[in-house]
């Protein structure tokens, strides 16, 4: 293995993190975020809700499993940085094709390991995320001035960076089921793969659309039911898919999945929010107020949506279990719902992999009707 040079991650607070660079050889500047998940580093690198983002894995050795054809989320990588503790070049897995490090420099992607990640969540837990910027050849106050002139992450659509520009057919993967195929039009907001592989495996045919798209433009597709799918950045910024969102509601069955969890509530009055630091890992506590269960789930948000506000007609049917945010709503008369996690989520968990039947079921007996 060869020596690695020196890098650093520099806060915008001015907090400074020594290290050793990898991937591509270049500056990253986003906003400073953690997961804390055990696994699925490929999956997250490939999430578009990453956009705009540096990412920091808290378990302290990556890289341990290589990476493989397969497992990537979207076309290509999304995080604008990377940050681990440890880096590994000697994966262990039949399926790996290549080390996490040269997957990350041929994405061009710059990286720094070596660092405490403990220290630096501890940080962003205490203090709230941040902007920050990796570097290997300016000193902490250079990087600090040009992070100073950046904008700010919150003031960036980075769902137009991610979205598909045009529409597409999403053919990946095994189509199951007999009879009818269900049209299922996704708004591509930063669609995971994963999210269209659920549907075609429980027999749909899906089709993508841009985040641009109107009500009008969606309702020409023929959906039988249409999906608002997670992304990145502040639903505040996102007008014109709650504009979409209304010219769809009570015209086909509606499922909305995190930022589209969001979009929806601002259509029915709720306003939403930033979090201190945010929710991104796999083992978050969701309790289903109808019932009672909790599940633990997958999640990957910055933003909330503030339930107070919502008009009479939706009520919150899921919440947070550590902090009471607002993680489902449903309609009252309508086939419309929404989560605030990733049923979808790749490694796991997979508790609420039923949502995707139950979005199916509505759009049946609309069908039906």
């Amino acid at each position: 293995m060869s020596e690695r040079p020196p890098a650093r991650l520099v806060l915008a607070d001015g907090r400074v993190f020594e290290g050793q660079g990898f991937g591509a050889p270049s500056t990253a500047t986003g906003e400073v975020v953690f997961n804390t998940s055990m696994t699925g580093y490929q999956e997250a690198l490939t999430d578009p809700s990453y956009g705009g983002q540096i990412l920091t894995m808290t378990y302290p050795i990556q890289g341990n499993y290589g990476v493989n054809d397969t497992d990537d989320e979207s076309a290509r990588l999304q995080v604008r940085g990377f940050v681990v503790r440890e880096l590994t070049d000697l994966p262990s897995r039949w399926r790996s094709t290549q080390t996490l490090g040269q997957y990350l420099e041929a994405a061009g992607v710059p990286c720094i390991a070596g660092i405490d990640t403990r220290a630096l969540t501890r940080h962003l837990r205490s203090h709230g995320v941040v902007m920050g910027t990796i570097t290997r050849d300016e000193s902490p106050a250079e990087a600090l001035a040009r992070l100073h002139s950046e904008p700010l992450y919150g003031t960036e659509d980075y769902v137009a960076e991610v979205s598909t520009p045009v529409p597409y057919e999403f053919g990946e993967g095994t189509e199951n089921g007999a009879g009818p195929r269900p049209h299922i039009v996704v708004v591509d907001l930063g669609v995971k793969r994963n999210i269209m592989r659920h549907l075609r495996r429980r027999g749909c045919r899906v089709t993508a659309v841009p985040s641009t798209a109107s009500a009008e433009d969606v309702l020409a597709h023929g959906p039988d039911g249409v999906l608002l799918s997670p992304g990145p950045g502040d639903p505040m910024l996102l007008d014109h898919v709650v504009e979409t969102s209304r010219g769809l509601v009570g015209r086909t069955p509606l499922m909305g999945i995190c930022l589209g969890h969001q979009v929806i509530g601002r259509l029915f009055g709720a306003s939403t929010y930033k979090l201190k630091f945010g929710h991104r890992g796999a083992n978050h506590p969701v309790i289903d107020k109808p019932t009672g269960r909790v599940y633990i789930t997958s999640q990957n948000h910055g933003y909330a949506v503030d339930g107070d506000g919502l008009e009479a007609a939706v009520e919150v049917e899921q919440v947070h279990l550590n902090d009471g945010t607002v993680e489902g709503l449903r309609h009252r008369e309508l086939p419309l719902f929404t989560i605030q996690y990733h049923s979808e989520a790749s490694p796991g968990p997979h508790d609420t992999e039923f949502l995707f039947d139950r979005f199916l079921e509505s759009v049946r007996e609309e069908g039906s009707r």
